[in-house]
């Protein structure tokens, strides 16, 4: 098939329609740099939730951007802002995403490819189905390199207009109604006060913030 025929790859518009809320992002914690830039077109550009700004490469291929943690985290996934309809052959199309201890011992756990994107891609760095859209157990790093191996119609350069990188979800605190639900009757919440109708009425109960 005609690389011009192909299908686009689909993105969304809203990442956060894509990805879960108790999903943390992890972006900030880390130390970022870039390959190459442009004046004026740097690493912050990737970090300023503006689609209207981007971070351009200035050097040979293939481009990275690197972040480093200070202390080991879990990363589920990315999404990476692209916009071929603004930024025709500077818009990726081939991806590489490395993992390690740090620079010296990077190994790849990922590698995609792209079709005129446009919004947000998000990208399971452990996907659990043939077509790469299922999350499976995170990956532990210390260190995370996405290389921009290649651009559409073989572009020099690269625009990348925003990054997040995603933790697995986080557990939801049950609230103390949830918790007593779970439990069976008994004596001792009959003592505290809660007859399962009429929730937790006692003054000795309500003097506790939590259960644990």
């Amino acid at each position: 098939m005609d690389e011009d025929e192909e299908t686009a790859t689909p993105g969304v518009a809203d990442l956060a329609s894509a990805i879960a809320p108790t999903c943390p992002e992890l972006g900030r914690l880390a130390q970022w740099s870039v390959s190459s830039h442009k004046y004026g077109f740097g690493v912050d550009n990737l970090r300023d939730d503006n689609e209207g700004t981007f971070w351009q490469s200035e050097g040979p291929q293939p481009h990275a951007i690197d972040l480093s943690f200070p202390k080991r985290v879990f990363i589920s996934s990315i999404a990476l802002l692209t916009s071929h309809r603004k930024d025709d052959s500077y818009t990726p199309s081939r991806l590489s995403i490395r993992a390690g201890t740090g620079v010296h011992d990077l190994q790849e756990v990922r590698y995609t490819e792209f079709h005129k994107p446009d919004g947000w891609i998000v990208i399971p760095l452990r996907p659990m189905d043939a077509d790469g859209a299922i999350e499976g157990p995170p990956i532990p790093t210390h260190h995370l390199r996405i290389v921009i191996v290649a651009n559409h119609m073989n572009g020099k350069d690269t625009h990348v207009r925003g990054l997040k990188v995603f933790g697995p979800p986080e557990p939801v605190a049950k609230s103390l109604d949830e918790v007593v639900e779970e439990l069976p009757d008994g004596p001792a919440l009959v003592e505290l006060g809660q007859d399962r109708s009429r929730s937790f009425r006692s003054l000795e109960f309500r003097m506790y913030d939590g259960i644990r």
